[in-house]
């Protein structure tokens, strides 16, 4: 390892080591296995801002989008008007859920089908799917931009970033997550900001962007150089990846009220749609100055090829900010999911409310360890978080859907969602011409999945149970969790 590597893993220890130290502070709040989970319930809206947007400029916006930039241009900018544009949709369609204080998302989509306990059971499994792919994602991303930046071996510094956003979220719980969101936030910010007009300045100028790509790359959102529908289904992606990923809810429901969520997704959304640019320029900037280097690297090579040790350190902490708040957020989403849902569906209840801190923590390894495993097999962000949510969120984004805003929506029809969603999304990945037509599978997976819930919905009975009935069988459930009691199956609500 030369002198700058050492420096720059020198800067990252630091850095960690001072994320742990917010932990240990913040984990003096903690008082109970909800405070754990959830913050208790009582985020502000700069706290919302600070740790949705550090959340939404993650790994895809920062390393995938910048090597998306240095291979498509514009068509970089892709990630964060998606994402954006799924910000405004979630405050639009879901934030109002606030009211019900619901703890995960697959007790709200159970509130949907009648208080379900099928449709419980199987969303739970897969949204805690979700969350180890999303975190499988920051983690991939943080070890390729750590590996290329100091030397070490890429699987090393996966267990490094790993081991990175565990130790505090270990500690502290979500208000670590929260606490250390904001640092990040701001330090990833200000430091694209830095990276993006030192990459202007470094190329000779604004006007040099357009000048020396090729005019596919150069036009509108990159649309010559991808294509309409493969950009459009980019977009979609992303979008979607915000409706349904457990994550954001999780920020509605840890909120203090819906008014606190209103004002924090459309700042954040705003502030999300200006950052929207930035990573574009930098891979364009970055395919301009060395248009040899592989595109998953475009970030990491400005930051120790192009530019003084200072400012690499600064970019460095920048970047590794974005997949460690992202990465954080998921994990404590995880934990929720696991804890709150699953352990229900296996052994009828939950754990013992005194011990739940502690089972929290022990599910933040296991899930760690899972994450990290399924991280062994690929290093394309972009792909993977595609693929990835074409396969599992479509389904799950038009059964919440279809289940608030459709009353003859029922658990069958839900179910068929899932599943038609799901296998679409293979039956494209299987075809290499289809997937180059679609780009990803997103539309048509969306498509099917609609299909198929308004189709079973219609040919099975209406839903007997309504939502206020459902609302009182989950607050009592919850009750009964809470006091340790078993909770028999209802036979009645899955006919």
């Amino acid at each position: 390892m030369g002198g700058e590597q050492f420096v720059y893993l020198f800067v990252f220890l630091g850095f960690l080591l001072a994320m742990i130290a917010v932990g240990v502070l913040v984990s003096r709040k903690v008082k109970s296995g909800e405070d754990f989970l959830m913050g208790g319930r009582g985020l502000t809206t700069p706290l919302l801002i600070g740790t949705t947007l550090a959340t939404l400029v993650g790994t895809g916006s920062s390393m995938g989008a910048v090597g998306y930039g240095f291979a498509n241009g514009w068509a970089g900018a892709l990630y964060g008007i998606g994402g954006s544009v799924g910000m405004f949709l979630l405050l639009f369609l879901f934030a109002d859920v606030r009211r019900h204080n619901f703890m995960t998302f697959s007790e709200e989509l159970s509130f949907y089908y009648g208080a379900n306990k099928l449709i419980k059971g199987v969303t739970s499994i897969i949204l805690y799917v979700a969350c180890i792919g999303w975190l499988g994602a920051h983690i991939i991303g943080g070890s390729l931009y750590l590996s290329w930046i100091t030397g070490i071996d890429p699987t090393l510094a996966k267990v490094i970033v790993a081991l990175g956003f565990g130790l505090y979220t270990l500690i502290g719980g979500y208000l670590a997550v929260v606490y250390t969101d904001v640092i990040q936030g701001m330090i990833l910010f200000l430091g694209f900001i830095l990276l993006t007009v030192l990459s202007v300045v470094a190329i000779g100028g604004f006007g040099e962007l357009n000048s020396s790509v090729s005019p596919e790359m150069s036009s509108f959102l990159g649309l010559q150089q991808v294509g309409i529908i493969p950009a459009l289904s980019l977009a979609v992606v992303i979008a979607v990846g915000v409706l349904a990923t457990p994550s954001y809810r999780h920020r509605i429901y840890s909120s203090k009220n819906h008014e606190t969520i209103k004002k924090g997704f459309i700042i954040t959304g705003i502030l999300f749609a200006l950052f929207s640019l930035f990573p574009a320029i930098v891979g364009m900037s970055a395919s301009i100055l060395n248009p040899e280097i592989e595109s998953g690297f475009a970030f990491p090579y400005l930051a120790t090829e192009v530019f003084p040790l200072w400012i690499g350190a600064i970019v460095l902490i920048a970047g590794l900010s974005a997949t460690m708040s992202s990465g954080s957020s998921d994990f404590i989403a995880a934990v929720a999911i696991l804890l709150r849902d699953v352990f229900e569906v296996v052994t009828g209840r939950l754990p013992e409310k005194e011990k739940m801190v502690l089972y929290s923590r022990i599910s933040l390894v296991f899930t760690l360890v899972i994450a990290l495993f399924f991280t062994l097999f690929t290093n394309n962000i972009i792909t993977y978080i595609s693929n990835f949510i074409s396969t599992v969120m479509s389904g799950l984004f038009v059964a919440a859907l279809l289940g608030k805003f459709w009353p003859r929506a029922n658990w069958q029809g839900g179910m068929a969602s899932l599943i038609g969603g799901s296998a679409t999304s293979f039956i494209i990945l299987s075809s290499e011409s289809m997937t180059a037509f679609w780009g990803n599978p997103i539309i048509p997976s969306i498509g099917v999945a609609l299909a198929a819930n308004l189709i079973v919905s219609l040919l099975t009975p209406a839903q007997p149970i309504s939502k206020e009935e459902a609302l009182r069988i989950l607050e009592e459930e919850r009750t009964r969790l809470d006091e340790g009691t078993i909770i028999k199956p209802d036979h009645k609500q899955v006919q």
